[in-house]
């Protein structure tokens, strides 16, 4: 019989059941991304990624200057503010905006399936060395199996509709793919040689870069205050943005560095999977529409894929 060891299951590697957690928490919060551009319509891809790193940013200083007040502030070298500067380019910043031009392009489905092909080029990236291809192998398979019954449900809602928006917006997906999964391997990379960073510092590092990258992007394509504010919506598109810079940027960021630090990169790779179960579910209740039975095979398959990388990791 298993027992527990002060919260952690007998058998597990120390810090693996949080690092699963933390990964999935952040899979929930990222998943409000791919609602957010169809919460506020009339906005565009700029005016989203601006607001919602400003958000971030804005949290970012504030809990900074709390911290230099309380006299536990812990300055960046200019080697890690360099590396904060890089890495919110493309994981926050410049794949966010990707993202959204993705989906106001294709909707979201599409961009959604596409991102969701993280977790496999992470797994199959960040592989531990002493981890046999066969013992992934279960997890890869379920993950494939389920994308391609939501690409096949996908395509069937969608009939014939594959103009030039469409493979614009793929397009655009597949970039956003290849910056996050960038990110994900080279934070991991970082956070695993510099363990005097905790988790929420590198947050705020990041948070402030991304916030630094939102203004640089606004004085350049952004659209000014008042005109923003005089379109009908205005007050949607401040709270989405709050919400999503707080929570899919700030909160979800210091999960996935939990994570990151505490699981292998291939395993946290496999754990993006929920971000893709939890955003179509949004969509899907935003839509006010049930997913097809296939639809709901394809989500099955994910978790069952997230469980079978968990035990070839154990």
């Amino acid at each position: 019989m298993n027992v527990a060891v002060l919260g952690r299951p007998s058998g597990w590697p120390p810090g693996m059941v949080t690092g699963i957690l933390a990964g999935v928490g952040a899979g929930a919060f990222w998943g409000t991304t791919f609602v957010a551009p169809l919460i506020a319509p009339g906005f565009s891809s700029i005016d989203l990624t601006v607001g919602r790193y400003l958000s971030c940013g804005l949290l970012s200083v504030v809990l900074l200057l709390w911290a230099a007040a309380r006299g536990d502030a812990q300055r960046p070298t200019l080697a890690q503010a360099g590396a904060a500067l890089w890495l919110s380019l493309l994981g926050y910043t410049g794949y966010y905006l990707l993202l959204v031009l993705a989906i106001q392009a294709a909707g979201a489905a599409l961009p959604v399936l596409i991102i969701g092909t993280i977790p496999l080029w992470i797994m199959l990236l960040g592989k531990p060395s002493g981890l046999r291809w066969r013992s992934l192998a279960p997890g890869l398979l379920l993950t494939v199996a389920g994308m391609l019954l939501m690409m096949q449900a996908t395509a069937q809602e969608r009939g014939e509709g594959s103009g030039t928006d469409l493979w614009l917006g793929i397009f655009y997906a597949v970039l956003a793919m290849l910056s996050w999964t960038a990110f994900g391997l080279l934070n991991a990379r970082w956070l695993t040689r510099h363990p005097e960073v905790n988790s929420t510092v590198w947050a705020n590092w990041l948070g402030v870069a991304a916030g630094a990258g939102a203004l640089l992007i606004w004085a350049v394509a952004g659209t000014d205050l008042s005109t923003l504010a005089s379109r009908p919506g205005f007050g949607t598109f401040v709270a989405v943005c709050v919400v999503t810079g707080i929570g899919a940027a700030w909160v979800a960021s210091v999960l996935w560095n939990m994570a990151s630090r505490r699981l292998s990169a291939s395993l946290a790779g496999q754990l993006i999977v929920s971000e893709t179960v939890f955003g179509l579910l949004y969509s899907f209740a935003w839509d006010g529409a049930w997913p097809v039975p296939v639809q709901w095979a394809a989500c099955l398959l994910f978790v069952l894929g997230i469980l079978a990388s968990i035990k070839a990791h154990r």
